[in-house]
């Protein structure tokens, strides 16, 4: 376990010292689409170091002479990694960028143009690669036999670590203000209430895969009784492949994207999410959140929250599949470069944590 984390892999734990910084944790967006080339905005693929997106921002917007709100972006990244992403700013503000953005912790990579300005969201996935030390040759061997498993069998799609704070703590402030029935105020507000959504989330994915867990390990009669689920029930969910079971009224969605739907056939719903056509999701709880039904509405229940409207609520992925993974060991130094690639929304650190089976927060 890791605080309200439930692993879904059964392996003994793996032994790596794991930091981000800008040395070793490095992180590039994939554009969601092909940009125009032509059209009255600007598109910039922009490296970055030891600078949060925020921070970004307000240089850019200090270079360029524009609002904050003028400059678009489609997700947020790290201040403590080396990072690549897409920006956008009117076409009209080029002159002044190349006359006045210095900074050395930020360097063009790349120009061209686009009809549209990048939004939140516009963003397919992310590449990463990250450098942890202090690896023995047995565990680099491990760890690249078992990564290479999840890339074809998949992993929970937790929240890391980074939505809750330092503390954290930060949804026990968002559950406050959400509770509070008032108009959200500023980005701040909004963060904090979104990591009490993620909260509540991981709470009930970690109840999923622990019940999965149970009646993957354990015999029906056994399972039956510590789930408190009818002898049939666990029947029927025991004959799905998949390592995370599906129940009725469960909501999936074609995979990485598409319209959500309700699982009313278990046998094909588990055929699709077998074959990574579709994944299971789980609640963003909101003022026009699609809730569960059924079965599933019955285990998605604790872990809504109805007074919570401030902001819409959505679904997310609650299972999803690394890709593109590739590990490199050197021996001399113990260390061991990762490669992989994740949706968008996705942490690496939580890839890393379902390997290692250990919390990589940094204790302060």
């Amino acid at each position: 376990m890791n605080h309200i984390k439930y692993y879904a892999y059964p392996h003994q734990p793996i032994s790596f010292d794991f930091k981000q910084t800008i040395e070793r944790f490095f992180v590039e967006e994939i554009p969601l689409y092909h940009f125009t080339g032509s059209g009255n905005y600007l598109i910039l693929k922009i490296k970055k170091t030891d600078m949060s997106t925020h921070k970004l921002l307000t240089v850019l917007a200090k270079a360029t002479e524009l609002q904050v709100r003028d400059i678009g972006y489609a997700g947020l990244k790290d201040k403590n990694a080396t990072t690549v992403q897409y920006i956008s700013i009117p076409k009209q503000a080029e002159r002044l960028l190349k006359k006045n953005l210095t900074t050395e912790r930020v360097e063009i990579l790349e120009r061209t143009y686009n009809k549209g300005a990048i939004k939140i969201g516009h963003l397919k996935g992310n590449r990463f690669s990250i450098v942890l030390h202090d690896v023995n040759p047995q565990d680099a061997k491990f760890f690249n036999t078992t990564a290479k498993m999840m890339q074809t069998k998949g992993i929970p799609n937790y929240y890391g670590y980074q939505r809750f704070g330092e503390d954290s703590k930060s949804y026990l402030q968002g559950r406050e203000i959400a509770h509070s029935g008032k108009k959200l105020k500023g980005s701040r507000e909004k963060l904090l209430v979104a990591a009490y959504q993620s909260h509540l989330f991981n709470r009930w994915l970690s109840q999923r895969v622990k019940l999965s867990s149970i009646i993957v390990s354990e015999s029906t009669e056994v399972s039956a009784k510590k789930l408190g689920y009818p002898h049939e029930l666990v029947k029927i969910l025991s004959k799905q492949p998949q390592f995370f079971k599906l129940f009725l009224g469960d909501i999936v969605m074609p995979y990485p994207y598409g319209k959500p739907q309700f699982v009313k056939d278990m046998h094909q719903a588990s055929h699709a999410f077998i074959h990574k056509k579709s994944a299971p999701t789980g609640l963003l709880c909101g003022a026009n959140a699609l809730r569960a039904k059924s079965d599933a509405a019955y285990l998605e229940e604790p872990f809504d929250d109805t007074e919570l409207s401030s902001l819409k609520g959505e679904r997310r992925f609650a299972w999803i599949w690394p890709q593109n993974v590739e590990t490199v060991y050197e021996k001399e130094t113990k260390t061991l470069k990762v490669d992989f690639y994740l949706p968008k929304g996705a942490y690496a650190t939580t890839f890393l944590e379902e390997i290692g089976k250990f919390s990589l927060k940094e204790e302060k």
